[in-house]
C-alpha cells in the first residue's frame, strides 16, 4: 500500500445486466468509457474522476458462471479498492493481521485508443471475504494508469470529479470502523476512518434512515452493508439508481 492508504475504486455490480446499468449511470450525467472485456471473463465500464473512478462490474448475458463471486452477491454497490504499489507486500500485510484471502493475481483488458489497442494490465489481492461479508474488499496495484485516467474520459456533465466518502452502514458501527482502521493503518475516531481525500463513515441503521430517509437503502437481513458513495459534483442532490441498490450523494 501507499504509506497513507488511498482509495483507487467503488465497484458496482452489474451481473448480468451491464446494458441497464450503464443506461441509468448515463442517465445520471456520467461519461461511461467504452465497455471493456477481463481476461478473466467479465466485463466493465468506468467513470473516471481525479484520482479515483467508479466501476460497473458484470458479465455478458448467460455467462454469470464467468466470475461467481459477482453472480453470488447482490446488486449494486458491493466492491471498495485501494491503492497499492505492491500487491505482494499488500499480501504479506493482510497475512499479518489475519485479513489474507487468495494471493494476488493479474489480469488485463484491451483499451480502444481511437485507432490502436493497448492492454491495461493489473494486479489485484483480496481481503478474506469473511471479514467483510457484505462486499469485496481488495487492493489494486495500476500496471498501466495511463490507460485508466485519461482526460476524455473524466468531464462529467454532472461535474463529478472525487470521492470523498463512503458511508457503511453496521450494526455495530464501531466494531466496524475498528476493523478497516487495521486493515488501512488509520485511525478510527468518532467511528470514522479517513485516509487521503477520502473517509469511511459507520452509521448505524437508525442514522443511515435519519441521514437519508426514504432513499436509504434496505439492510435485507445483513448486519452491514455498502450504504452510499459520495462524489464531489456541480450540483448537490442524492439519487438512488432505480434498477440497483446503489444510493449516490452528490455534494457540491
Amino acid at each position: 500500500m501507499p504509506k497513507t492508504a488511498q482509495l483507487d475504486h467503488v465497484v458496482i455490480n452489474a451481473r448480468e445486466q451491464m446494458d441497464l446499468a450503464e443506461a441509468e449511470t448515463k442517465d445520471l450525467g456520467f461519461i461511461v468509457t467504452p465497455r471493456g472485456y477481463h481476461t478473466l471473463g467479465s466485463i466493465n465500464h468506468l467513470m473516471i474522476l481525479g484520482t479515483d473512478y467508479l466501476e460497473l462490474l458484470g458479465t455478458p448475458e448467460g455467462k454469470g458462471d464467468a466470475r461467481p463471486e459477482l453472480a453470488a452477491a447482490p446488486l449494486g454497490l458491493n466492491g471498495l479498492v485501494f491503492k497499492t504499489e505492491n500487491v505482494d507486500d499488500t499480501f504479506a500485510h493482510l497475512q499479518a493481521i489475519g485479513m489474507a484471502g487468495d494471493p494476488p493475481r493479474a489480469f488485463s483488458r484491451p483499451v480502444d485508443l481511437g485507432g490502436s489497442e493497448q492492454d491495461a494490465k493489473f494486479r489485484t489481492v483480496t481481503v478474506r471475504p469473511d471479514v467483510f461479508p457484505y462486499g469485496r474488499i481488495y487492493f489494486c496495484e495500476h500496471g498501466t494508469p495511463e490507460l485508466v485516467w485519461r482526460s476524455e474520459w473524466q468531464g462529467h456533465a454532472n461535474g463529478s470529479r472525487s470521492m470523498p466518502e463512503m458511508v457503511i452502514v453496521a450494526e455495530d458501527p464501531s466494531a466496524e470502523a475498528d476493523k478497516y482502521a487495521r486493515l488501512l493503518q488509520a485511525p478510527a475516531e468518532s467511528d470514522t476512518v479517513a485516509i487521503d481525500r477520502f473517509k469511511l463513515t459507520m452509521l448505524s441503521p437508525e442514522a443511515y434512515r435519519g441521514r437519508y430517509g426514504d432513499l436509504a437503502c434496505d439492510m435485507a437481513g445483513r448486519s452491514a452493508m455498502f450504504g452510499s458513495i459520495v462524489v464531489q459534483a456541480s450540483a448537490a442532490k442524492t439519487v438512488r439508481m432505480p434498477s440497483f441498490d446503489t444510493l449516490y450523494e452528490f455534494i457540491a
